[in-house]
């Protein structure tokens, strides 16, 4: 009993918070789904992504925890650049991290594919000095490069994670109103606008209407179905995807037209590729229902029981 109850509140702790560093997320339900015209969308289980994009603030967290000395490169010189947010000082051995004063909430950019699975893996680890090379994804040789990188796949029982090309597609996408498909993830099928932030509610960030990254959420009324916000426009994200060698970004960014906002447009990079218009955001296991807790809290009342014995 003492086991069971140890595993099943672990997985309700990660599951309804990610530790130091909180990650909004949205549920998204309508397991499922049948999947677009393009053949994507589909996922057969509830689950939650987040609202927004990675931050500065997020990641310079991660750094501070994990990249006191640097082995894997995690952090990118780059990040300190006018399109970065994130400047390291110190040596190997005691680097510390900070934000760029009014750069903190833009996406961070200039992460690897093994960087967001390393992040991710960091969330499913509790963070703090949560590991790195194991739990939602298993990375193997402990170098920049994993020796497994092209086999790489999302391990059971994960409970933070980078979204499978569907998931990512359907929380940008889907209308479960309707049971049909969005062209862009604005909620519309005409492209959005592109505006200055707070912009009208099918607005993005693209076109180099500003010529920089905008805070994450900050077109506040530009929202898929769900409730995302800057799944078009922004920065790329990366996905789980494998095509070839490469892995798969979705998108679209700052710098792009509109084309590479909407849902037939998929991208591609190596995993190793990173610059300053690719970013990502994680995905968690669905939170327990009301009646899931209910049942968590009888089980530990009959342990206590069980233990007074």
């Amino acid at each position: 009993m003492r086991a069971v109850l140890t595993i099943i509140g672990a997985w309700v702790a990660s599951s309804v918070t990610a530790g130091a560093i909180t990650i909004d997320t949205v549920a998204i339900g309508n397991a499922n789904n049948g999947p677009d015209s393009t053949g994507f969308g589909s996922v057969s289980n509830d689950y939650r992504i987040g609202s927004t994009e990675v931050t500065n603030a997020q990641y310079a967290a991660f750094l501070n925890a994990k990249a006191t000395s640097d082995p894997l490169a995690l952090y990118d010189p780059n990040m300190s650049d006018g399109y970065g947010g994130i400047t390291r000082t110190g040596t190997d051995g005691s680097f510390t991290y900070t934000t760029i004063a009014g750069r903190e909430n833009k996406p961070v950019v200039y992460v690897s594919w093994y960087d967001a699975l390393r992040f991710s893996n960091w969330l499913h680890n509790g963070q703090g000095n949560g590991d790195t090379e194991s739990g939602a994804y298993t990375l193997t040789g402990g170098t920049i490069v994993p020796g497994n990188g092209p086999t790489i796949t999302r391990n059971p029982g994960a409970t933070w994670y980078l979204p499978s090309e569907n998931e990512w597609y359907k929380a940008a996408y889907y209308d479960p109103a309707s049971n049909s498909y969005y062209a862009y993830p604005t909620s519309s099928n005409s492209a959005p606008n592109a505006q200055l932030p707070p912009g009208d509610s099918n607005s993005a960030n693209y076109a180099f209407v500003l010529g920089d990254l905008t805070e994450a959420g900050a077109y506040s009324t530009a929202q898929s179905p769900y409730g995302t916000f800057d799944q078009g426009g922004n920065v790329w994200e990366w996905n789980e995807a494998l095509n070839n060698s490469f892995r798969t970004i979705r998108g679209g960014s700052w710098n792009d037209i509109s084309a590479f906002l909407a849902s037939s447009t998929r991208g591609y990079f190596s995993p190793n590729d990173s610059g300053s218009s690719l970013g990502f955001r994680v995905a968690a296991v669905p939170e327990p229902s009301s009646l899931t807790i209910a049942a968590l809290g009888i089980i530990a009342t009959l342990a206590w029981q069980w233990r007074r014995r």
